[in-house]
């Protein structure tokens, strides 16, 4: 596992946002989603369903205090680097000596030995015990907050779809004409998809000069006060196919929970994923009162709803519970077409009481 790196990992001066393969980031939606935001009289806001940290990332940007949360370890992670992190950078040296392997430590070979054939070829599994492992015994949280956020990117860029919903290698290894994917990226080395996600981790780090906080809580467990929130929750479609977050990246969740990711997993499913949890978000008979609740407990805020022009409960339902608790409602719409979805005519949404 020598380096195949010859030029320097700090070579960045300005900050960017790197581009992200999540499903559902508002990452394309930046630009129309500050110039919202900046019309807005607030000092502090809350990230409540942080995710990607796009959001978050434009708010630190609007050199705000911002606060991040997010109930899946992986996306607090990924805050963790972007957000909370005002200075830390990751050097060649760090590099070289995170993807080594240590002749003084006695490594698992649990992704090896449990995921043969489901995401990556064996010799990929093994890389990625060994790398894991490593990083975990970073003693500096921003660091690591890093090496986890070019790792994650590391995984998805080598997956189908960038996604973990089935097991389909064969998809990768097949020697079958494609007529989607990129087969080039599937079997560059991760080692190279690695050195270059920390080269953009390192050039999207900035100093807002604030104290930044990122949590990893189940949101109606956080108890803290803004100015604003901003709400990103997991929305169900009125027609189609419901994005299960935690199901389409559960192994980036369990890579980061390494140690105890054996306890959680489904061994009945082919793919392994973890076992299944009760997400208010994804029950369409009950996701009302998810709103209800969560408007209630942020009644003093200003409330940021990011929505889509499909969703179940409907945009009139969601403004009808803000007009509640606020004097003034309003929404924003842009038409935008998601990756993977083939609806036509979808209209992204704010919707801001104030």
């Amino acid at each position: 596992m020598t380096s195949i790196m010859k030029s320097e990992l700090n070579l960045f001066q300005t900050h960017k946002f790197p581009r992200t393969r999540y499903q559902g980031s508002k990452y394309k939606l930046q630009t129309w989603i500050k110039h919202s935001l900046e019309k807005l009289n607030f000092e502090t806001a809350l990230d409540a369903f942080s995710g990607t940290s796009s959001v978050a990332y434009i708010i630190k940007e609007m050199n705000k205090t911002v606060y991040c949360n997010d109930i899946l370890k992986f996306n607090y992670y990924i805050s963790k680097a972007l957000i909370e992190n005002n200075n830390e950078q990751i050097t060649k040296d760090e590099f070289d000596n995170i993807i080594q392997k240590r002749d003084n430590y006695k490594y698992s070979y649990f992704i090896k030995d449990t995921f043969q054939d489901i995401y990556y070829l064996e010799e990929e599994n093994e890389w990625l015990d060994i790398v894991i492992q490593n990083i975990n015994q970073v003693k500096n949280e921003h660091k690591k907050a890093m090496f986890l956020w070019a790792l994650y990117q590391s995984c998805i860029s080598k997956r189908p779809y960038n996604l973990f919903h089935r097991k389909n290698l064969y998809v990768r290894t097949s020697d079958v004409k494609r007529n989607f994917g990129n087969k080039t990226t599937w079997d560059k080395p991760f080692e190279e998809h690695f050195y270059k996600f920390l080269k953009e981790i390192n050039s999207a780090v900035f100093n807002n000069y604030k104290n930044n906080k990122v949590y990893n809580k189940d949101i109606f467990e956080l108890d803290i006060k803004t100015d604003l929130v901003y709400f990103d929750t997991p929305y169900i479609p009125q027609k189609g196919t419901l994005t299960h977050y935690r199901d389409f990246y559960h192994f980036l969740e369990g890579l980061t929970n390494y140690d105890n990711w054996y306890r959680e997993i489904d061994y009945n499913t082919k793919h392994k994923k973890l076992q299944s949890t009760y997400n208010i978000w994804e029950d369409k008979n009950n996701i009302i009162n998810g709103f209800e609740n969560l408007i209630e407990k942020f009644k003093d805020s200003i409330i940021v709803i990011s929505y889509r022009s499909d969703g179940i409960p409907t945009i009139e339902e969601i403004s009808k519970i803000l007009e509640k608790h606020s004097k003034k409602v309003h929404i924003e719409t842009i038409d935008y077409q998601y990756v993977l979805s083939k609806k036509q005519n979808l209209k992204e949404v704010l919707i801001i009481g104030k």
